[in-house]
């Protein structure tokens, strides 16, 4: 599968800090706190509708927003992984927008914690041309899932082993391979840390999510939405800001966002946090300024706390 690596060669990814989590300048007060930037699941309707073509949410994100660094979901280009001249276009107009590419989340390839090796090792290769497609747009991460099944331990060696593989092929690329808490027991903050720990090489890590912490919807089994962003933040390399409804005041309804960012900045995290509209009150063009609104509003009062 490593022969595939001519298909991307010509482009590396700048600017990958591979090694760990992205510290504050030497500028100290100069820079922002955090910067934002938004993932493209929260345009997930008008993508799926064709009301919004998947090549033309860089320049959406830039016009609707002033966002200039953006989050790709692989459902909205299923099929582009390997074609070239479409990934060229998508990197094309990112240039000519000046809008930063810093991953693909990746879905729909099967399970990396997978309990059959055969089934694992086919996920572990499903992956590689997204790494291979996310080096070439100059992201410098790809977002997986640790889906498996069996006991807690069981399925910490399988997703580690899994996770392990992919890293190691990700690491020729300067690729970092991040995980999500996204159900099961990657929603278990203590077990998803083992897992990274256990992998134990330096582009894996993690992709805290301030939502996505049930491990099981039917009958309901929700983790400490707070207990396990701290957990994960020590392996982030970069952050996922989730919301679902804001009140009149322009605060989330459902997450306590001042209390999430003092972790995410407590940990020493200085990178981007990425707006994740999923709420179905107003539209998604509302629910991602409101969210970033919020985020502005918080990183300018945290400002003299961390400076």
């Amino acid at each position: 599968m490593r022969n595939r690596r001519e298909f991307m060669q010509s482009t590396l990814a700048a600017g990958v800090a591979i090694g760990g989590l992205p510290l504050a300048s030497s500028c100290g007060a100069q820079e922002p706190l955090y910067s934002i930037s938004l993932a493209q699941w929260s345009l997930n309707r008008r993508l799926f509708s064709g009301d919004l073509d998947a090549l033309e949410f860089p320049g959406f994100a830039k016009s609707n927003f002033g966002i200039t660094a953006v989050e790709y979901v692989n459902q909205f280009f299923m099929d582009k992984a390997e074609d070239r001249a479409w990934l060229g276009d998508l990197k094309s107009r990112c240039e000519g927008e000046g809008v930063r590419s810093l991953l693909i989340m990746c879905d729909r390839e099967g399970n990396l914690g997978d309990p059959d090796a055969a089934a694992r090792t086919t996920a572990v290769e499903n992956h590689y041309k997204w790494v291979e497609a996310a080096q070439f747009l100059g992201c410098h991460s790809v977002r997986v899932n640790a889906g498996s099944a069996g006991t807690y331990d069981e399925q910490r060696a399988f997703a580690t082993d899994g996770l392990r593989r992919l890293s190691e092929f990700a690491a020729d690329f300067d690729l970092n391979v991040i995980v999500e808490n996204h159900g099961g027991l990657s929603s278990n903050g203590k077990w998803l840390a083992e897992v990274i720990s256990g992998v134990g090489l330096d582009n894996c890590g993690t992709l805290p999510d301030f939502g996505n912490f049930y491990i099981t919807r039917q009958p309901p089994d929700l983790y400490d939405r707070y207990l396990g962003v701290t957990e994960l933040m020590p392996f982030a390399k970069g952050v996922s800001a989730k919301s679902y409804g804001f009140d009149a005041e322009g605060n989330e309804t459902t997450i306590d966002y001042r209390r999430m960012l003092r972790i995410v900045l407590d940990a020493g995290y200085r990178g981007h946090v990425g707006v994740e509209w999923e709420g179905t009150g107003p539209t998604d063009v509302e629910g991602v300024r409101l969210t970033q609104q919020l985020l502005e509003r918080i990183r300018d009062e945290l400002a003299d706390d961390y400076a």
